[in-house]
């Protein structure tokens, strides 16, 4: 099986930064990653990503400005 074949599918994994990407299901999860969500298609885990991740800043990042600005913070679009 390969990646580049439309037939793959896929699962939307999400680190401890809370960065999503798509991994192929017949590979095992790396270590520091999690399932999470969809599972099918390329074009399907893509739209979910797209769907839930709004904030492409690492949480690391994300809890350092709030922690400094004491409230939370959102991405400006």
């Amino acid at each position: 099986m390969s990646i580049d074949n439309p037939d793959t599918q896929f699962r939307v994994v999400i680190n401890q930064e809370e960065q999503y990407a798509i991994w192929p299901t017949f590979k095992e999860v790396p270590n520091g990653w999690t399932q999470v969500g969809q599972e099918g298609t390329k074009d399907s885990c893509l739209a979910y990503i797209s769907e839930h991740w709004q904030d492409m800043r690492p949480k690391s990042l994300r809890d350092a400005l709030e922690q400094d600005t004491g409230h939370q913070t959102t991405a400006q679009v």
